[in-house]
Order: C-alpha cells, then sequence, then structure tokens
C-alpha cells in the first residue's frame, strides 16, 4: 500500500493561492531597495542606444534627469551614474574625472538640482571611464597600474562628485587602501556627511561586456591584477573586513548572479547595508533570451532579483529597476 505523508507533512498547504503564497514569502522585493544605473555621455543631442543592451541608452543631461526622475516617480530609491566623456577629453591621468564641469560632475549636479534629495544620488569613482587605456587607475612606465597614485586621484574625484551632489561616492577600481583614501578627502574638505559604497568584492568577469561598450571603453587586456579572481571565495572576507575598518557605510559584491554564495558570505559578516550588482552581462543574457521568446523577461527578472535579495543584498542595483519598481506597484 502506497504511504502518503500524513496531515502534518504537508507543506503545499501554503502553497495554494497566490495569496497564501504572498502572505507567507519570507523574501519581497521593494521597490525603495533598487538602484537604477545610467549613464551620460558628454557631445551628443539625443540619447544613444546601446547594441549590446537593448532598452538601455547613453543620455544626454536632459534625458538623463527625465529618466531619473521617471525612476523616483516609479518608486525606485537610487540613481548611480556613469561618465561618458568624448574620446579627445580621455587622456592618461584621467583628467576629464576630475573636472567640475565634466561630464559626470555636471551630470550629477543637473540630478541634484532637479531631485535634490527625493532620492540617493550615487556616483561611480574610478578612472576607466576617463583614460585612454582604459584601465581603473593610472599605470606605470612597464603598464602596470600603480596603486598609491590612483588613491590621490580617487581622493579628488570623491571631493569633486560630493561637491557636484552625490549623496554617495562608489569606489570601484579595487586598489587597496580606496575607502580610507576617499573617506579621508571627503571629511577633509567638509563632506563628512557623504557616505561611501564600497566595491568590496568585484570580480574579474566575463560579464561585463556590454558595460564596456555603454561607457566606451578603450581597455586592451583585461583587469585580472587588481579585480578578484573569480576562483577564489575566501579573500571576498579579507576584503570586506578591510573596507569596514577603512570607513565603508555600505558595501557591494559585483557581479551578483555568479557570486551570491560570495553575497551569503559577505552579508553574514557585514553590519552596514549590503548591496549587489546585477551587471550588464546579466541584463543581456535575459534580453537575448526574452526576445528569441525562451523564458518570459518580467518572470525572470523578479526571479533573479529574488534570488540576489534572498541571498544577502539590501540593494539591488539593476538596469531593470524603473520596470520592476512599476511591477511591484511603486
Amino acid at each position: 500500500m502506497t504511504a502518503y505523508p500524513r496531515p502534518h507533512e504537508r507543506p503545499r498547504r501554503l502553497r495554494t493561492t497566490p495569496a497564501l503564497r504572498r502572505l507567507v514569502a519570507q523574501t519581497r522585493l521593494h521597490p525603495a531597495e533598487l538602484v537604477l544605473p545610467v549613464f551620460v555621455r558628454d557631445g551628443i543631442e539625443e540619447p544613444q542606444p546601446i547594441g549590446s543592451m537593448p532598452g538601455v541608452v547613453q543620455h544626454t543631461p536632459t534625458s538623463l534627469v527625465a529618466a531619473a526622475r521617471e525612476a523616483v516617480d516609479a518608486g525606485v530609491g537610487g540613481i548611480m551614474v556613469f561618465g561618458v566623456p568624448r574620446p579627445q577629453d580621455k587622456d592618461a591621468g584621467g583628467s576629464a574625472g576630475l573636472d567640475p564641469d565634466g561630464v559626470l560632475n555636471a551630470g550629477l549636479r543637473a540630478l541634484r538640482t532637479e531631485l535634490g534629495d527625493d532620492t540617493v544620488i550615487m556616483s561611480d569613482l574610478c578612472l576607466d571611464e576617463f583614460t585612454d587605456h582604459g584601465h581603473c587607475g593610472l599605470v606605470d612606465d612597464a603598464g602596470r597600474v600603480d596603486n598609491d597614485a590612483t588613491l590621490e586621484v580617487y581622493a579628488e574625484m570623491a571631493v569633486a562628485q560630493a561637491r557636484a551632489g552625490a549623496h554617495v561616492v562608489g569606489p570601484s577600481g579595487m586598489m587597496d587602501g580606496q575607502v580610507q583614501v576617499v573617506r579621508e578627502a571627503l571629511d577633509a574638505a567638509g563632506h563628512r556627511d557623504v557616505a561611501v559604497l564600497a566595491y568590496t568584492a568585484k570580480y574579474a568577469s566575463g560579464c561585463y561586456g556590454p558595460f564596456r561598450e555603454a561607457v566606451a571603453s578603450t581597455l586592451e587586456g583585461d583587469r585580472s591584477t587588481y579585480q578578484q579572481d573569480p576562483a577564489n571565495r575566501t579573500e571576498s572576507l579579507r576584503e570586506l573586513r578591510l573596507d569596514l575598518e577603512q570607513g565603508a557605510d555600505m558595501v557591494m559584491v559585483k557581479p551578483a548572479l555568479p557570486y551570491l554564495d560570495i553575497l551569503s558570505d559577505v552579508a553574514a559578516e557585514a553590519d552596514v547595508p549590503v548591496a549587489a550588482y546585477q551587471v550588464s552581462g546579466e541584463y543581456a543574457m535575459i534580453e537575448a533570451a526574452a526576445s528569441q521568446g525562451l523564458l518570459d523577461r518580467d518572470r525572470m527578472v523578479m526571479e533573479t532579483l529574488t534570488s540576489i535579495r534572498r541571498a544577502g543584498a539590501q540593494i539591488l542595483l539593476t538596469y531593470y529597476a524603473t520596470r520592476v519598481a512599476r511591477l511591484l506597484g511603486g
């Protein structure tokens, strides 16, 4: 005779209706936890589509403000801004990233003027968009990234971005000591209220290809000497401890979906908010499959973001932020 489960062994009871599933859900998404990454490009008259990221564009200053307002109205919690300078403005020192009137700082200023404190304005603090060699830091005569020389530039960039209106700066270059240098520079310049979002575990991933198109990267080679090795797990906790000791207000894992184990490790140890970035390659894979009718876009977006949230992320950077906020009724 078949042995059926006893009445108290039926977990399916809590799955019988959508309302019941909603009631007992352990993990929830909320629009306020979403951050929309945006690109603002110098020298264009109208938004430029990014071929490898359907639906995402390089913004003009005007369309940047409009997209940010749209996101805020949908309930999105923050905006992360990346600048794309003109090719002729790139140089070995990334000086366009320091220019108060450069594309990134001008974009931050426009957002702060329009939105004030209605949202959290975040800025990418890195040199890769602004250098002619495409690395995240200055390079020496042998072509190696010079960690300490780069930190001096990061300090200047942090202050410039704070003056432009950033609520949060995100040092993303994975230079040793970057959080401490940025924190000290902000404090010394009177920007003690500007928070630091540390890119604590940023891996040398194959998922960044579309992003490099988005920022018109000139990188040749890769960043494996300073970004983390995908084969390694425990060193993320060492990076976390260092960032927390140096004053990080928030920490981030990037990419998200291929590194849910790292995200879980970091979330278990961190005593500050933890973010995760659903990066360009993750976005592009969903879009490619959805365009072929291989999966339901919205269902896949919600499932992947829920998995990232379930693994421990409190803040989710995703190009789907506005779309998801609307789906959630934000």
